[in-house]
């Protein structure tokens, strides 16, 4: 795992558990990959003149705890002990501002490809670790947490494969709760 700090973060309010692992996709420019322009856009040092898409980006100021790219390298930007700045307006199970209680997850892709086979070897393994440290009871999507106005991970994201890939694991976590995922229609193909 690669580090890289990201300011968009503070301390999350006294007394919050940590329970829900909460799943992105980005890519930046829209559906390219690779490059630094992640990373910049979670530091606040994008380059808005390097594609003209980026000029819409420029008063955000957003991060996510961990960035999983299109091989499965991790980067972490923000410690998942404080509130990554990645779900925005939104609402789970009855309680608003997820920032406050989830951990972000961020896929490097789209709504309209599938991630790759590392991605979700990477963020099993991610998941695990995250389960053995922190309360974690449930795992949703961006569209999940506000719904209308987001639409990632998308329609391209097989949570199957995901729980399956994490399914390896359970056998080092006896006493932990199972993650509850959504209810989620099949995949498209």
């Amino acid at each position: 795992m690669v580090r890289q700090s990201s300011p968009n973060c503070d301390d999350r309010p006294a007394g919050s558990a940590i329970d829900l692992l909460l799943i992105h996709n980005i890519s930046l420019p829209p559906g390219q990959f690779g490059g630094p322009y992640i990373a910049d856009l979670f530091g606040n040092r994008l380059a808005y003149d390097a594609h003209p898409y980026f000029e819409q980006l420029r008063p955000l100021r957003v991060s996510s705890h961990f960035l999983i790219v299109r091989d499965g390298g991790v980067i972490q930007f923000v410690s998942a002990n404080q509130r990554a700045w990645h779900a925005g307006v939104s609402s789970f199970e009855g309680r608003e501002r997820c920032n406050d209680f989830s951990i972000g997850i961020e896929l490097e892709g789209s709504d309209f490809e599938e991630f790759s086979v590392m991605q979700y070897g990477a963020l099993a393994a991610l998941t695990h670790a995250l389960q053995l440290r922190y309360p974690l009871t449930a795992v949703a999507g961006h569209e999940h947490v506000a719904p209308g106005r987001k639409t990632d991970p998308g329609p391209f994201f097989d949570w199957a494969q995901y729980q399956q890939a994490l399914a390896g694991h359970a056998p080092e976590i006896s006493g932990k709760p199972i993650l509850r995922f959504p209810a989620i229609d099949k995949k498209v193909n």
